[in-house]
């Protein structure tokens, strides 16, 4: 049986969440907040998202000036923000976006764009531009997962998740507010079907949900039990020249942490790093201080850092091999989360000042 898409549209116009890239009623969505806040929003909270969202647009008014600014510039904007693989297809997809006159209005023509996937293009065609499709994140996963009493894992049970949410649009009403029910399902995720005790009291569509009847809905949707995250271990160096510039390099365009700026140091391998061996990796012989550790998760892995510092003295000539970097202004670089701890963890003492 197909939920009542009314119930879930009368509860989203009263409850509706107040989101800085969202169109109050009655306004047209705009395609570059929704692109931009989607592509953000990518293994991202929204607490998370909306300081850099707000700081784009300030920079950024229209996709044009996104499309003209230079990489590094947006990059910059983007560091801490993770996932930078986004950011670099973000400028590739404003920069198309630009050059075609404006961002197209179909699920099929999206799918063409630079960081554009299956459910990003159908949230920007059902929110900005109307076409009746549900995109399904894991908010619309959850809630199609209990409504349907779905035990398969994810995920390997994500195809049947997603034809069941398919579903969820042939009641009419949906398909006449293709934009306000898709993010009324976003909505009922993330405030009332939650992933741990889900306010099922509360929700327009408890008479529908067959988990709820089962008293099994706060155990879906079933996950598959993770697997130990390995660990890598790597050294980095903080070099200051007299002018209290450091020295920066910047990591290869494809891969992890692509484009983003770093501080020089060894590969990030399985097995620890002794202070003689990871020195051995050192942009220069100078007097090194051991600074302490820091320890960053990603995604696949743990990784834990050795941090040095040293300061090169006034006039002197270090020889630095280019492969290094070069000395930069830490302020304008586009710095990624493990190097801002890297950072965070050298405090300035006369030791190496």
């Amino acid at each position: 049986m197909t939920p009542d898409a009314s119930a879930l549209l009368r509860w989203y116009d009263h409850h509706r969440r107040a989101l800085p890239w969202r169109s109050l009623p009655g306004q047209r969505p705009d395609p570059y907040a929704v692109w931009l806040s989607e592509i953000m929003l990518q293994q991202t909270t929204v607490k998370a998202v909306i300081s850099y969202y707000e700081r784009f647009l300030t920079h950024y008014p229209t996709v044009q000036d996104l499309a003209a600014a230079p990489l590094e510039d947006v990059l910059h904007l983007w560091a801490g923000l993770g996932y930078y693989a986004r950011a670099r297809n973000l400028h590739a997809c404003a920069k198309r976006v630009s050059e075609r006159g404006g961002f197209p209005d179909t699920v099929e023509e999206l799918l063409t764009l630079p960081g554009i996937g299956a459910y990003t293009a159908r949230a920007i065609a059902a929110i900005a531009f109307g076409r009746p499709v549900v995109p399904v994140d894991g908010n619309v996963e959850r809630v199609t997962a209990r409504l349907n009493a779905i035990e398969d894992p994810l995920p390997a049970s994500r195809p049947l998740l997603a034809r069941q949410a398919a579903l969820l649009n042939d009641d009419p009403v949906a398909q006449s507010r293709p934009s306000d029910f898709a993010q009324a399902l976003f909505d009922l995720g993330a405030t009332i079907c939650t992933p741990r005790s889900p306010a099922c009291l509360t929700c327009p569509w408890q008479t529908s949900c067959i988990a709820h009847a089962r008293g099994i809905a706060a155990q879906l949707p079933a996950k598959q039990p993770k697997q130990a995250r390995p660990t890598r271990y790597g050294a980095h160096f903080l070099l200051h020249d007299s002018s209290d510039q450091i020295l920066l390099r910047t990591r290869p365009p494809t891969g992890l942490l692509g484009s983003m700026d770093e501080l020089p140091g060894t590969d990030w391998r399985s097995t620890a790093w002794t202070d003689e061996e990871a020195l051995t990796h050192a942009p220069c012989l100078t007097h090194w201080v051991r600074r302490g550790e820091i320890r960053h998760v990603f995604t696949h892995f743990t990784l834990y850092l050795t941090v040095y510092e040293a300061c090169l003295p006034q006039s002197h000539n270090a020889g630095i091999d280019s492969s290094f970097g070069t000395f930069r202004s830490a302020k304008r670089a586009a710095l990624p989360g493990v190097m801002k701890k890297c950072l965070a963890l050298t405090k300035q003492t006369p030791e190496t000042r």
